[in-house]
């Protein structure tokens, strides 16, 4: 149970730094109904934890005094509505130039993503560029796994998809993904589930070209 309030208290905080600005932990304090003891050692295991910064600064009379704020790792905590105007976007390019540019956005963020880590997968044997890919896909918010079958296969599986509203309305997205798979793997690449068609994750199995 103290857990538990101990993690519904640091919520708190970071809700009262996101709605009020910087505070002191004397202001923290007074509005928690909690002693200042009690604010910092919330505040350590913030700081700890990279959600908040301490700015120190002078004060008129006394002395100088800790302002807490929420750093940008904290600011990804709080809701975002991004895919509304990303879809309202591309809805707008649909009915100027029709869905074809559309696709044509989608097959120029692959070649963008292909260029920035082809390097990464030069001289690697294919398991290494598999994990390579994998790392870079975290990276990204897709929250991956991959491992190894029986038949020597490999398995990347996506258990997140950052861009799911996006795919859901331009199945191209997916489509694209693939490809950047197989290019970035030189490997036969197929996707076995995914997200955006009701799977519980996307799953690539994948596999050396056939000499």
């Amino acid at each position: 149970m103290n857990q538990e309030m101990d993690v519904s208290t640091r919520k708190v905080i970071l809700t009262m730094l996101k709605t009020q600005g910087s505070l002191t932990v004397s202001d923290m304090a007074k509005q928690l109904g909690i002693t200042e003891m009690a604010v910092r050692r919330h505040l350590n295991t913030l700081e700890r934890d990279g959600l908040i910064e301490a700015k120190l600064v002078r004060q008129a009379m006394g002395r100088p005094t800790n302002l807490y704020s929420l750093t940008e790792q904290a600011d990804e905590l709080f809701p975002k509505k991004y895919h509304h105007l990303t879809l309202d976007l591309l809805g707008e390019l649909v009915s100027e130039a029709g869905e074809q540019q559309v696709d044509r956005l989608f097959e120029r963020r692959k070649e963008r993503m292909v260029n920035r880590y082809e390097e990464q997968m030069q001289g690697k044997p294919l398991e290494e560029r598999v994990k390579t890919l994998a790392e870079i896909q975290n990276s990204n918010g897709y929250m991956v796994d991959w491992n190894t079958t029986n038949e020597g296969h490999y398995v990347i599986n996506e258990h997140n998809c950052p861009i799911s509203q996006v795919a859901n309305q331009y199945n191209h997205a997916c489509q694209c993904e693939l490809m950047m798979f197989k290019s970035l793997l030189n490997a036969n690449v197929e996707r076995t589930e995914c997200l955006v068609k009701g799977g519980i994750k996307c799953s690539y199995t994948i596999q050396e070209k056939d000499k």
